[in-house]
């Protein structure tokens, strides 16, 4: 249940992707304005993840998890009765922190209901619910905004009906572990003799996820103009391409059939390759471009994302794990935020096509150097 639990909440978190340009329609705010709304579901969820990442482990899983839904199934109220631009905000701090709050639980509780405490099954589980999550909510957003009634209330009202049947659900299952220990801020921190790959692991997981972003924020609205259309199944289903890509490539990784080593540069030359694409799908005007463009960013993700958390894993000492994690996570979502806000700011002031060609062309040269990196430590170690 803790994998359902992150799926919902995922999934409850990227409903909005398709609808926002529908919002900037009703309440007339700027695309500086839209990305600092997707932006705050991430800013809050990192002080949230570090104040309760080790919640659970002093009340236990199930009490967090089901207050986490709660939260969650708020936020979705608070999207779905939005007045102004404010209720947005405040609903997507909700969503951020309801998410912070489960990530790391949800994430615990699979390996301790885990028959056998299979940490490699659990962590197949966690990336399958995050990646899976994320596509699901801008994919169903979009049908039942496109073809069913109420664009701005029924995808809302569907997820809380989900979300708060998950809650029962989780209430139902037994608790996988005695509460102990303490209640104390899961502060971020790396060893020194590991901050060389921490780094590098870091900037391959903000690379691919800040592409992912940009297809959970501005995306739609930039294929909007591209395609001349405000269909909003097919804007959403192009964000779910993106994020339903990176679930195959992870299952891979995750058997084994991909190292980690090999994972991280593969993920981001075809990052790059996603991204040329996009830039080049606006001169042309190319539905079959944007979407291979979604395709290769989402295996660039799938692959970039799984290499690097596996290092962190493999790098992080076991009593210092959490420490790490949350290091990493608050790299990940830092790229993100930076990365959104910045082209909302750039598209306000010049275009929303320069916006997206400019940061294509960031990334995607940060993505290069940190592949020569990869590269040349691996022949490095292959030499010593």
């Amino acid at each position: 249940m803790g994998a359902v639990a992150l799926f919902v909440l995922l999934t409850d978190g990227n409903l909005a992707t398709p609808l926002y340009a529908v919002y900037r329609q009703h309440f007339g705010f700027s695309a500086t304005e839209l990305t600092l709304i997707f932006a705050t579901y991430t800013i809050v969820l990192i002080p949230s993840l570090l104040l309760f990442g080790q919640l659970s482990d002093r009340v236990g899983r199930q009490p967090v998890l089901v207050g986490g839904l709660l939260a969650g199934a708020v936020g979705l109220a608070l999207l779905a009765t939005a007045k102004d631009t404010a209720w947005l905000f405040v609903a997507r701090a909700v969503q951020g922190a309801s998410l912070g709050a489960v990530v790391g639980t949800a994430a615990a509780a699979l390996v301790e209901l885990h028959p056998d405490g299979d940490h490699e099954r659990a962590a197949l589980a966690t990336v399958l619910a995050q990646s899976g999550g994320s596509a699901a909510g801008p994919l169903l957003a979009g049908a039942l905004a496109q073809w069913a009634p109420a664009p701005l209330h029924l995808p809302y009202i569907v997820g809380i009906a989900a979300t708060l049947l998950t809650a029962l659900l989780v209430a139902a299952i037994r608790e996988p572990r005695e509460p102990s220990g303490e209640w104390r801020l899961q502060r971020p921190s790396v060893p020194r003799a590991e901050r060389r790959r921490f780094a590098r692991a870091s900037l391959t997981g903000a690379s691919v996820w800040a592409v992912g972003s940009l297809y959970l924020s501005v995306i739609p609205s930039y294929a909007a103009k591209l395609l001349d259309t405000s269909d909003l199944a097919l804007l959403g289903a192009i964000s779910a391409l993106m994020l339903a890509a990176a679930c195959p490539v992870q299952v891979l990784g995750v058997r084994g059939l991909v190292s980690p080593r090999t994972a991280q540069p593969a993920g981001l030359v075809l990052l790059v390759a996603g991204l040329a694409l996009l830039v080049l799908a606006f001169p042309a005007q190319s539905l079959p471009l944007v979407l291979a463009a979604a395709l290769l960013g989402g295996l660039g993700l799938g692959l970039g994302y799984f290499g690097s958390q596996a290092e962190i894993n493999q790098l992080a000492p076991p009593e210092r794990r959490g420490e790490v994690t949350a290091a990493f996570i608050t790299c990940l979502y830092t790229g993100v935020s930076i990365t959104v806000i910045t082209v909302g700011v750039v598209s306000d002031q010049l275009s929303l096509r320069t916006a997206v060609t400019g940061a294509s062309i960031v990334i995607a040269a940060v993505a290069l150097a940190t592949t020569l990196w990869h590269v040349m430590d691996g022949r490095r170690t292959a030499v010593g």
